[in-house]
Protein backbone atom coordinates (compact mmCIF):
# COMPACT_ATOMS: atom_id res chain seq x y z
CA UNK A 1 0.00 0.00 0.00
CA UNK A 2 1.69 3.18 -0.83
CA UNK A 3 2.65 5.63 1.90
CA UNK A 4 -0.18 8.05 1.54
CA UNK A 5 -2.94 4.35 1.59
CA UNK A 6 -0.49 4.24 5.07
CA UNK A 7 -2.51 7.29 6.49
CA UNK A 8 -3.10 5.92 9.62
CA UNK A 9 -7.21 6.31 10.45
CA UNK A 10 -8.13 8.91 13.52
CA UNK A 11 -11.22 6.37 14.12
CA UNK A 12 -11.83 3.99 17.24
CA UNK A 13 -12.67 1.35 14.86
CA UNK A 14 -12.57 -2.21 16.02
CA UNK A 15 -9.82 -4.77 15.18
CA UNK A 16 -11.78 -7.35 13.49
CA UNK A 17 -15.62 -6.90 13.40
CA UNK A 18 -18.57 -9.30 12.20
CA UNK A 19 -21.12 -6.12 12.82
CA UNK A 20 -21.54 -2.88 10.51
CA UNK A 21 -23.47 0.09 11.25
CA UNK A 22 -24.32 1.02 7.99
CA UNK A 23 -27.65 1.35 7.46
CA UNK A 24 -30.47 -0.28 5.36
CA UNK A 25 -30.95 2.86 2.92
CA UNK A 26 -27.49 2.50 1.74
CA UNK A 27 -27.49 -0.31 -0.06
CA UNK A 28 -28.91 -0.05 -3.43
CA UNK A 29 -31.92 -1.83 -4.21
CA UNK A 30 -30.01 -3.52 -7.25
CA UNK A 31 -28.38 -5.24 -4.37
CA UNK A 32 -30.87 -6.91 -2.90
CA UNK A 33 -30.41 -10.84 -2.09
CA UNK A 34 -33.30 -11.51 -4.20
CA UNK A 35 -31.49 -11.97 -7.27
CA UNK A 36 -28.52 -13.85 -5.76
CA UNK A 37 -30.77 -16.75 -4.56
CA UNK A 38 -31.33 -18.75 -7.91
CA UNK A 39 -31.64 -22.67 -6.63
CA UNK A 40 -28.23 -23.57 -7.01
CA UNK A 41 -27.02 -20.86 -5.05
CA UNK A 42 -24.30 -21.79 -2.31
CA UNK A 43 -23.77 -19.33 0.62
CA UNK A 44 -19.64 -19.13 1.03
CA UNK A 45 -17.23 -17.95 3.66
CA UNK A 46 -15.28 -14.88 2.95
CA UNK A 47 -13.25 -12.66 3.97
CA UNK A 48 -13.40 -8.75 3.31
CA UNK A 49 -10.59 -6.46 4.10
CA UNK A 50 -10.99 -2.70 3.95
CA UNK A 51 -8.54 -0.58 2.92
CA UNK A 52 -7.40 1.34 6.18
CA UNK A 53 -7.29 4.77 4.88
CA UNK A 54 -10.92 5.14 3.28
CA UNK A 55 -12.16 5.45 6.96
CA UNK A 56 -11.89 8.88 6.65
CA UNK A 57 -12.17 9.10 2.88
CA UNK A 58 -14.69 9.49 -0.07
CA UNK A 59 -15.07 5.97 0.03
CA UNK A 60 -15.22 5.20 3.67
CA UNK A 61 -19.07 4.00 3.53
CA UNK A 62 -17.98 1.93 0.53
CA UNK A 63 -16.26 -0.90 2.44
CA UNK A 64 -19.35 -1.42 5.44
CA UNK A 65 -21.87 -1.31 2.69
CA UNK A 66 -20.01 -4.15 0.57
CA UNK A 67 -19.85 -6.40 4.05
CA UNK A 68 -23.83 -5.94 4.73
CA UNK A 69 -24.66 -6.38 0.63
CA UNK A 70 -22.65 -10.03 1.04
CA UNK A 71 -24.40 -11.38 4.15
CA UNK A 72 -27.23 -10.27 2.56
CA UNK A 73 -26.89 -12.29 -0.13
CA UNK A 74 -26.75 -15.12 2.58
CA UNK A 75 -22.51 -15.56 2.46
CA UNK A 76 -20.77 -15.65 6.21
CA UNK A 77 -18.96 -12.61 6.34
CA UNK A 78 -15.41 -11.75 8.27
CA UNK A 79 -15.08 -8.32 7.83
CA UNK A 80 -11.09 -6.88 8.72
CA UNK A 81 -11.04 -2.71 9.79
CA UNK A 82 -8.31 -1.92 11.23
CA UNK A 83 -6.91 1.82 11.95
CA UNK A 84 -3.47 1.54 9.69
CA UNK A 85 -1.95 -0.95 7.46
CA UNK A 86 0.54 -3.26 9.52
CA UNK A 87 -2.50 -4.07 11.73
CA UNK A 88 -4.60 -5.17 8.78
CA UNK A 89 -1.98 -7.33 6.88
CA UNK A 90 -1.47 -9.32 10.39
CA UNK A 91 -5.13 -9.75 10.88
CA UNK A 92 -5.64 -10.65 7.16
CA UNK A 93 -2.51 -12.82 6.98
CA UNK A 94 -4.33 -15.11 10.02
CA UNK A 95 -8.11 -14.53 8.34
CA UNK A 96 -6.08 -15.90 5.13
CA UNK A 97 -4.46 -19.83 7.28
CA UNK A 98 -8.17 -20.65 7.66
CA UNK A 99 -8.91 -21.32 4.36
CA UNK A 100 -11.96 -19.10 3.53
CA UNK A 101 -13.81 -19.49 0.11
CA UNK A 102 -12.89 -16.10 -0.89
CA UNK A 103 -10.52 -13.31 0.30
CA UNK A 104 -12.21 -9.90 -0.68
CA UNK A 105 -10.12 -6.55 -0.68
CA UNK A 106 -11.74 -3.39 -1.00
CA UNK A 107 -9.76 -0.33 -2.37
CA UNK A 108 -7.11 0.36 -5.12
CA UNK A 109 -4.79 -1.42 -6.58
CA UNK A 110 -2.51 -1.09 -3.10
CA UNK A 111 -5.04 -3.31 -1.50
CA UNK A 112 -4.78 -5.94 -4.43
CA UNK A 113 -1.43 -5.82 -3.72
CA UNK A 114 -1.64 -6.63 -0.09
CA UNK A 115 -4.42 -9.69 -1.06
CA UNK A 116 -1.95 -10.83 -4.19
CA UNK A 117 0.81 -11.47 -1.43
CA UNK A 118 -1.46 -12.98 0.81
CA UNK A 119 -3.52 -15.39 -1.58
CA UNK A 120 -0.53 -16.29 -4.08
CA UNK A 121 0.17 -19.86 -4.29
CA UNK A 122 -2.56 -21.09 -2.24
CA UNK A 123 -6.03 -22.05 -2.92
CA UNK A 124 -7.87 -18.92 -2.09
CA UNK A 125 -9.52 -17.06 -4.62
CA UNK A 126 -8.85 -12.97 -4.61
CA UNK A 127 -11.93 -10.79 -4.44
CA UNK A 128 -11.81 -7.10 -5.73
CA UNK A 129 -14.63 -4.23 -4.94
CA UNK A 130 -12.04 -1.67 -7.17
CA UNK A 131 -12.64 1.68 -5.09
CA UNK A 132 -9.37 3.31 -5.44
CA UNK A 133 -7.49 5.63 -7.77
CA UNK A 134 -6.41 3.30 -10.35
CA UNK A 135 -8.00 0.65 -10.16
CA UNK A 136 -5.73 -0.88 -12.77
CA UNK A 137 -5.87 -4.93 -11.58
CA UNK A 138 -9.59 -4.40 -12.23
CA UNK A 139 -9.60 -3.37 -15.62
CA UNK A 140 -6.88 -5.80 -16.77
CA UNK A 141 -9.67 -8.64 -15.55
CA UNK A 142 -12.26 -6.86 -16.95
CA UNK A 143 -14.50 -6.05 -13.58
CA UNK A 144 -16.05 -2.94 -12.90
CA UNK A 145 -13.56 -0.72 -11.63
CA UNK A 146 -15.75 2.51 -12.04
CA UNK A 147 -19.19 1.26 -10.18
CA UNK A 148 -19.43 -0.56 -6.75
CA UNK A 149 -22.80 -2.09 -7.49
CA UNK A 150 -21.72 -3.26 -10.68
CA UNK A 151 -18.78 -4.41 -9.08
CA UNK A 152 -20.54 -6.39 -6.05
CA UNK A 153 -22.61 -7.56 -8.60
CA UNK A 154 -20.25 -9.39 -10.48
CA UNK A 155 -18.59 -10.94 -7.30
CA UNK A 156 -21.98 -12.36 -6.36
CA UNK A 157 -21.79 -13.99 -9.78
CA UNK A 158 -17.82 -15.20 -9.07
CA UNK A 159 -18.63 -16.06 -5.79
CA UNK A 160 -21.16 -19.05 -7.66
CA UNK A 161 -18.60 -20.28 -10.34
CA UNK A 162 -14.89 -21.89 -10.17
CA UNK A 163 -12.53 -19.17 -9.56
CA UNK A 164 -9.96 -17.98 -13.05
CA UNK A 165 -6.62 -19.14 -12.98
CA UNK A 166 -4.43 -16.43 -13.85
CA UNK A 167 -0.49 -15.42 -13.62
CA UNK A 168 1.43 -13.79 -10.76
CA UNK A 169 4.71 -12.70 -10.81
CA UNK A 170 7.26 -13.19 -7.86
CA UNK A 171 10.50 -10.25 -6.93
CA UNK A 172 13.18 -11.35 -5.87
CA UNK A 173 14.93 -7.87 -4.18
CA UNK A 174 17.34 -6.67 -1.05
CA UNK A 175 15.14 -5.13 1.22
CA UNK A 176 15.67 -1.25 1.88
CA UNK A 177 14.91 -1.58 5.60
CA UNK A 178 16.92 -4.48 6.45
CA UNK A 179 19.55 -4.82 4.07
CA UNK A 180 18.31 -8.96 3.60
CA UNK A 181 17.32 -10.47 0.62
CA UNK A 182 13.54 -10.41 0.45
CA UNK A 183 10.57 -11.65 -2.03
CA UNK A 184 7.07 -10.33 -2.86
CA UNK A 185 4.46 -10.86 -5.61
CA UNK A 186 2.70 -8.14 -7.84
CA UNK A 187 -0.59 -8.99 -10.40
CA UNK A 188 -0.69 -6.35 -12.48
CA UNK A 189 2.84 -4.17 -13.49
CA UNK A 190 6.00 -3.28 -11.80
CA UNK A 191 7.60 0.12 -12.90
CA UNK A 192 11.31 0.91 -13.43
CA UNK A 193 12.56 4.23 -14.05
CA UNK A 194 10.61 7.73 -14.77
CA UNK A 195 7.04 6.10 -14.15
CA UNK A 196 8.46 4.79 -10.66
CA UNK A 197 9.74 8.15 -10.02
CA UNK A 198 6.85 9.71 -10.73
CA UNK A 199 5.04 7.34 -8.01
CA UNK A 200 7.45 7.98 -5.31
CA UNK A 201 6.56 11.52 -5.93
CA UNK A 202 2.50 11.05 -6.30
CA UNK A 203 2.53 9.02 -3.21
CA UNK A 204 4.40 11.85 -0.72
CA UNK A 205 1.69 14.30 -2.35
CA UNK A 206 -1.44 14.65 -0.10
CA UNK A 207 -3.23 16.96 -2.82
CA UNK A 208 -4.92 16.44 -5.37
CA UNK A 209 -7.04 13.61 -4.19
CA UNK A 210 -7.27 10.65 -7.24
CA UNK A 211 -6.02 9.84 -10.53
CA UNK A 212 -4.73 13.44 -11.48
CA UNK A 213 -2.16 13.56 -8.65
CA UNK A 214 -0.37 10.87 -10.64
CA UNK A 215 -0.56 12.93 -13.74
CA UNK A 216 1.14 15.90 -11.66
CA UNK A 217 3.29 14.04 -10.58
CA UNK A 218 4.32 12.78 -14.24
CA UNK A 219 4.28 16.23 -15.14
CA UNK A 220 6.86 17.32 -12.22
CA UNK A 221 9.15 14.71 -13.08
CA UNK A 222 8.71 15.85 -16.90
CA UNK A 223 11.24 19.01 -15.92
CA UNK A 224 13.89 16.63 -14.70
CA UNK A 225 13.63 13.98 -17.98
CA UNK A 226 16.76 11.90 -18.66
CA UNK A 227 17.48 8.59 -19.57
CA UNK A 228 18.99 5.43 -17.27
CA UNK A 229 21.45 3.35 -17.92
CA UNK A 230 20.04 -0.37 -17.25
CA UNK A 231 21.68 -3.74 -17.45
CA UNK A 232 18.48 -5.79 -18.77
CA UNK A 233 18.72 -9.37 -18.82
CA UNK A 234 15.39 -11.20 -20.51
CA UNK A 235 15.59 -15.51 -19.93
CA UNK A 236 19.81 -15.35 -19.55
CA UNK A 237 19.99 -13.11 -22.26
CA UNK A 238 21.80 -10.24 -20.94
CA UNK A 239 22.45 -6.29 -22.07
CA UNK A 240 23.25 -2.67 -21.26
CA UNK A 241 20.41 -0.38 -22.24
CA UNK A 242 19.67 3.37 -22.31
CA UNK A 243 16.19 4.04 -21.47
CA UNK A 244 13.86 6.68 -19.89
CA UNK A 245 11.95 3.46 -18.17
CA UNK A 246 11.45 0.20 -18.40
CA UNK A 247 8.28 -1.75 -17.07
CA UNK A 248 6.98 -5.19 -16.44
CA UNK A 249 3.22 -5.67 -17.33
CA UNK A 250 1.67 -9.40 -16.36
CA UNK A 251 -1.91 -6.72 -16.66
CA UNK A 252 -2.03 -3.99 -19.13
CA UNK A 253 -2.10 -0.78 -17.51
CA UNK A 254 -0.87 1.56 -14.32
CA UNK A 255 -1.40 4.92 -13.46
CA UNK A 256 -5.50 4.99 -13.85
CA UNK A 257 -5.62 3.04 -17.49
CA UNK A 258 -2.40 4.26 -18.91
CA UNK A 259 -2.13 1.33 -21.17
CA UNK A 260 1.66 0.36 -21.33
CA UNK A 261 1.57 -3.17 -22.52
CA UNK A 262 -1.19 -3.49 -24.34
CA UNK A 263 -1.61 -7.10 -25.12
CA UNK A 264 -0.42 -8.35 -22.08
CA UNK A 265 -2.65 -11.59 -20.83
CA UNK A 266 -3.03 -12.70 -17.61
CA UNK A 267 -2.41 -15.97 -17.81
CA UNK A 268 -0.06 -17.04 -20.96
CA UNK A 269 2.82 -17.67 -18.65
CA UNK A 270 5.41 -14.42 -20.34
CA UNK A 271 5.74 -11.08 -18.83
CA UNK A 272 5.16 -7.90 -21.08
CA UNK A 273 8.74 -6.03 -20.88
CA UNK A 274 7.91 -2.26 -22.04
CA UNK A 275 11.04 -0.17 -22.99
CA UNK A 276 11.13 3.46 -24.20
CA UNK A 277 14.38 4.37 -25.44
CA UNK A 278 15.66 7.90 -24.72
CA UNK A 279 12.96 10.74 -25.95
CA UNK A 280 13.19 14.46 -25.79
CA UNK A 281 10.67 16.19 -23.47
CA UNK A 282 8.69 16.91 -26.10
CA UNK A 283 8.61 13.69 -28.02
CA UNK A 284 7.91 12.37 -24.27
CA UNK A 285 4.96 15.35 -24.76
CA UNK A 286 3.70 14.29 -27.63
CA UNK A 287 3.68 10.33 -27.05
CA UNK A 288 2.09 10.43 -23.90
CA UNK A 289 -1.32 10.46 -25.02
CA UNK A 290 -1.78 7.74 -26.69
CA UNK A 291 -0.59 5.67 -24.03
CA UNK A 292 -4.21 5.51 -22.92
CA UNK A 293 -5.45 3.48 -25.66
CA UNK A 294 -1.81 1.58 -26.41
CA UNK A 295 -0.83 3.26 -29.09
CA UNK A 296 2.54 4.22 -27.72
CA UNK A 297 3.92 1.00 -29.40
CA UNK A 298 3.61 2.25 -32.82
CA UNK A 299 7.03 4.93 -31.51
CA UNK A 300 10.25 3.86 -33.09
CA UNK A 301 11.57 4.20 -29.66
CA UNK A 302 9.59 1.91 -27.64
CA UNK A 303 9.32 -1.65 -28.26
CA UNK A 304 7.61 -4.45 -25.98
CA UNK A 305 9.80 -8.08 -25.42
CA UNK A 306 8.42 -11.20 -23.83
CA UNK A 307 10.32 -13.14 -21.27
CA UNK A 308 9.72 -15.55 -18.42
CA UNK A 309 12.46 -14.29 -16.40
CA UNK A 310 13.50 -10.80 -15.90
CA UNK A 311 16.53 -9.01 -14.28
CA UNK A 312 16.50 -5.43 -14.09
CA UNK A 313 19.84 -3.17 -12.69
CA UNK A 314 20.88 -0.10 -12.57
CA UNK A 315 21.85 3.04 -10.64
CA UNK A 316 19.19 4.92 -9.06
CA UNK A 317 16.56 3.09 -10.06
CA UNK A 318 13.42 2.77 -8.02
CA UNK A 319 10.96 -0.12 -8.49
CA UNK A 320 7.33 0.11 -7.95
CA UNK A 321 4.76 -2.90 -8.45
CA UNK A 322 1.23 -2.43 -8.67
CA UNK A 323 2.03 1.20 -7.03
CA UNK A 324 3.69 -0.40 -3.83
CA UNK A 325 7.31 0.77 -3.81
CA UNK A 326 9.87 -2.25 -3.46
CA UNK A 327 13.25 -1.00 -3.42
CA UNK A 328 16.20 -0.19 -5.59
CA UNK A 329 17.35 -2.13 -8.22
CA UNK A 330 18.64 -4.70 -8.68
CA UNK A 331 15.34 -7.24 -8.90
CA UNK A 332 14.67 -10.25 -10.57
CA UNK A 333 11.10 -11.18 -11.99
CA UNK A 334 9.67 -14.48 -12.36
CA UNK A 335 6.27 -15.28 -13.95
CA UNK A 336 4.63 -18.07 -11.94
CA UNK A 337 2.09 -19.40 -14.34
CA UNK A 338 -1.54 -20.11 -12.75
CA UNK A 339 -0.14 -18.89 -9.24
CA UNK A 340 -3.29 -16.74 -8.34
CA UNK A 341 -7.09 -17.69 -8.05
CA UNK A 342 -9.28 -14.72 -9.04
CA UNK A 343 -12.96 -13.87 -8.40
CA UNK A 344 -13.67 -12.98 -11.91
CA UNK A 345 -15.26 -14.46 -15.16
CA UNK A 346 -12.76 -15.91 -18.10
CA UNK A 347 -12.81 -13.74 -21.16
CA UNK A 348 -14.62 -16.29 -22.66
CA UNK A 349 -17.58 -15.80 -19.83
CA UNK A 350 -17.51 -12.00 -19.71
Amino acid sequence: MSATDRVQARSTMSVQTRETSIPEARVPSSFRPSSFRPSSFKPKRVVVAINPSASFGATRAVGPAVVQTLRAMGHDVTSLQEPDYESLLRTARAAVKSKPDGFIVVGGDGMVNLGTNLVAGTKVPLGIIPSGTGNDMARSLGLPHDNTEAAVVALGEALQNPPRIIDAARIAYTDDETGQPAERWFACALSAGFDSTANERANLMHHPKGASRYLIALAIELVKLKPYHYTLTLDGTERTIDANLVSIGNGVSIGGGMKITPDAELDDGLLDVLIVRPLSRINFVRIFPSVFKGEHVRHPKVSIERAKNVRIAGEGVIIYADGERVGRAPVDVQVVPGALRVLAATPAQA
